[in-house]
């Protein structure tokens, strides 16, 4: 086509006005076409001259990032409304590096999306004009990569957790059956001895006690780790529920100097849970959030409609996580605690697996985090995917 229009401008003096209506409608068909490819892709793409303006985006890069309308005249990157973003567009573009795959977490359109941006010079005609964006969404790539991942370590946590059970439940249970004999004895003795001549000793015997039950705990929490999950799900609204837990975990958020603010979506569409894992994740993740507050802070539930879904967040202001544990924290025996037995993340996650959901986590450090939980609305008919609105640029 491209040969053909050359040839053609070549002899545009001599071609008639229908000649030339001919090649023109040609031309608008080859980039209406060309158009069309460009807009059926699953993949962002920005185009920008050597000015850094931009001058193409197809329809899929509108799903991805948050773009602002263009005049024409705006630099590519102050189009581009998420900052990490456009922080790395800018760098890049004006140090003329060829950037491949660089992974950023964008929300947009009120999803959490991971993003992989490559960044490569547009070569015309043995020219650098410009430069070309690609924009893959790798959210449910990395989401399977890290099921699959997640269920090989809670299959061989099964193993464990079986062998744990009978290994050191039982011998933990003579234990403290043993010691509270102990203190009996000792009770029994203060009749005959002053009482502070056993002060040191029960002072041990606590000790042994607490950690005792503590391993009671972490026998308990592996054996709900990899059991079935018994699931008796009923339709309800989940503020109902959240407003419940918070009445019960107030005196906690008091006590650990931690405000709460609730900002429930009024016409939340109700969903179908067992409100006992409901609440016992949602019980883990708020822990954690008093954990990362150590000297008190803000904890926020927030629930909202998006689409056929409802979108449930627990943000904190404490101390974030590090960026190379993100990808672990949902991980059987992974803890950055010096007694967390690495479980209450794990349980959180099979619990909205279960019930078919998703869960991610945004954070930064120094600012807090947020676990953002997503569970499906049951849908009563099958709709047909929406065709997308054409966005021009």
């Amino acid at each position: 086509m491209r040969q053909f229009l050359r040839r053609a401008l070549s002899k545009l003096n001599k071609l008639t006005a229908e000649q030339i209506r001919s090649i023109l409608m040609s031309a608008a068909n080859e980039i209406n076409r060309l158009e069309t490819v460009l807009d059926s892709l699953d993949t962002g793409i920005l185009v920008c001259d050597t000015q850094y303006r931009l001058i193409l985006a197809n329809k899929y890069v509108h799903l991805l990032l948050p773009i602002a309308d263009d005049s024409g005249a705006d630099l590519l990157w102050h189009i581009v409304l998420d900052g990490m973003v456009s922080e790395f567009l800018a760098e890049v573009l004006q140090s003329g590096d060829r950037i491949i795959e660089r992974e950023f977490t964008v929300e947009h359109k009120g999803k959490l999306r991971l993003l992989s941006i490559s960044v490569l010079p547009l070569v015309q005609e043995g020219r650098v004009s410009g430069s070309l964006i690609y924009i893959d969404d790798i959210t449910e790539k990395r989401s399977r990569e890290a099921r699959l991942r997640r269920m090989e370590n809670l299959a061989s946590l099964t193993t464990v957790a079986a062998g744990v059970a009978h290994e050191i439940k039982n011998p933990l249970g003579s234990l403290s059956i043993h010691i509270q004999l102990i203190q009996k004895s000792i009770a029994a003795d203060t009749k005959q001895y002053p009482p502070d001549q056993f002060k040191t000793i029960n002072k041990y015997l606590d000790v042994v006690n607490e950690e005792i039950d503590r391993l009671n705990h972490i026998v308990v929490d592996f054996l709900f780790a990899v059991r079935p999950m018994d699931m008796e799900f009923k339709t309800g609204n989940l503020n109902a529920l959240i407003k419940e837990l918070v009445d019960f975990v107030a005196f906690e958020l008091d006590a650990a100097q931690i405000e709460f603010r609730l900002m429930l979506e009024d016409t939340l569409a109700d969903i179908e849970f067992d409100d006992r894992y409901i609440k016992q994740a949602l019980l883990n993740l708020i822990k954690n959030a008093i954990a990362a507050m150590p000297q008190g802070g803000l904890l926020t539930i927030t629930t909202q409609m998006h689409d056929t879904e409802v979108i449930l967040t627990v943000s904190d202001t404490g101390i974030g996580i590090p960026e190379e544990n993100m990808a672990k924290i949902f991980e059987p025996y992974f803890t950055t605690k010096t007694t967390g037995s690495g479980i209450g993340l794990t349980l959180v996650y099979k619990i909205i697996r279960e019930h078919n959901g998703e869960i991610m986590v945004k954070s930064q450090l120094g600012e807090g985090s947020s676990f953002i939980i997503t569970l499906p609305v049951p849908q009563k008919d099958c709709k047909l995917l929406p065709v997308l609105e054409s966005n021009p640029v």
